[in-house]
């Protein structure tokens, strides 16, 4: 079987998803487009030089509408012979689209690909495509669904994380972003985006809040639990699919769940006869894959089994792994994952994560490979593992190793 290797990686900046924000003139076909081209430019490359684009986005209506990964090919600088297909695995999707184009090169079906994703947040709110398991009762009741912050309460309440515990986990996030920001270790991926004059729109995270303390997230309501405990409302049905619990503690809020913002990010992948024939040396084997359901009502514990099955598949030992990026959907969703495998906070998400600088749905996955990818290069070390949580009960993960 053919290995697959990054050759390159590159985000955008994660700008605010709201009106005022940087990015929010900027269509989503735009954002993909400019990280397309950034990938062709930066690597010399012409022609018809991938098999295909894979791109993911998590709401797939409007201008994310239709095949984006194709209009996005359309509107940027590649081969119009180049394809492209767009997937939803909410937010796996940037994850899960570097995933299949790994594995389409594993089993000799193409030797290059581009997948990443983009989500702009500010354009297409999340929630606007009406999912089916969100609103249609018939799903909705049978399954036990509950909206997702309320289910990042459960996986604190069953697992035993407090407030502060959350709370410590955003502010340690908020200063290894601004730490990462100041030592310039996103430089190397960070590319910037511009207007059709050539002026720079926004070069750098602006979601970032690094004077975030602990007193300050203390003062701020828990976001979920109005909704929570309306009557009849969520937590009374979570609580008839976990009887055991005797009520839900709503810890969650705006300063320790990730933040919404508008970002995309793309990743190089191709076989090693690809790499030499176009002279590029690879930055990385991608060693494993892995996805996984679980329960749609705790719904974001995806992390755990994706994990546990990424190892099973790969042979390997929690302890082979040097760092990790856990995205940070919700603090619970991490603290659950340091709690599962005793891994200590100094190797996960070491320069921030999603509390800090946003969740970009659709293109989160590819973010956090191509942070960890950095990290592992900045410190010497070997072998990575990204995982995240996905909405109504799944999980993804991908295992990376320096070459």
């Amino acid at each position: 079987m053919t290995d697959a290797y990054i050759f390159d990686a590159v985000r955008t900046p994660r700008g605010k998803g709201r009106k005022d924000g940087s990015l929010h003139e900027v269509t989503s076909a735009r954002l993909s487009a400019v990280t397309l081209n950034a990938l062709k430019d930066r690597n010399g490359l012409d022609g018809h030089f991938v098999e295909d684009v894979i791109w993911g986005n998590a709401t797939q209506v409007k201008e994310q509408g239709g095949c984006l990964a194709r209009t996005a090919v359309l509107a940027s600088d590649l081969d119009e012979r180049i394809p492209g297909l767009s997937i939803n695995r909410f937010c796996a999707s940037g994850m899960e689209a570097v995933n299949l184009a790994a594995n389409q090169i594993k089993g000799g079906a193409g030797q290059a690909y581009i997948a990443g994703g983009v989500e702009c947040m500010s354009r297409v709110p999340m929630g606007s495509d009406g999912a089916a398991i969100a609103v249609d009762p018939s799903i909705a009741m049978d399954q036990y669904f509950v909206p997702q912050g309320i289910s990042a309460d459960i996986i604190a309440t069953e697992y035993g994380f407090s407030r502060d515990d959350a709370d410590a986990l955003a502010v340690e996030s908020q200063k290894r972003a601004a730490k990462a920001w100041e030592e310039g270790r996103f430089d190397k991926s960070i590319i910037s985006v511009k207007d059709r004059n050539g002026l720079t729109i926004l070069d750098r995270d602006e979601y970032l809040r690094p004077g975030t303390d602990m007193q300050a997230l203390g003062a701020l309501n828990p976001a979920f639990k109005d909704q929570g405990e309306s009557m009849p409302g969520f937590d009374q049905l979570a609580l008839m699919k976990y009887p055991h619990l005797e009520k839900i503690n709503h810890i969650h809020h705006a300063g320790n769940s990730s933040g919404i913002v508008d970002g995309a990010a793309g990743v190089l992948i191709g076989s090693k006869e690809w790499g030499e024939a176009n002279g590029l040396k690879p930055r990385a084997r991608i060693r494993a894959t892995a996805k996984v359901g679980n329960d749609p009502t705790i719904m974001l514990i995806g992390p755990v089994p994706a994990t546990d099955r990424i190892l099973q598949q790969s042979g390997m030992t929690i302890g082979d792994i040097d760092l990790f990026e856990v995205n940070e959907a919700f603090a619970s969703v991490v603290l659950r994952f340091m709690q599962y495998f005793d891994v200590d906070q100094s190797r996960v998400n070491v320069n921030g994560g999603a509390i800090a600088m946003g969740h970009p749905l659709g293109a989160s996955g590819a973010i956090i490979i191509n942070t960890l990818l950095d990290e592992m290069e900045r410190t010497d070390k070997e072998v990575g593992l990204a995982t995240l949580c996905v909405a109504s009960g799944m999980g993804a993960a991908t295992i990376i190793e320096r070459v």
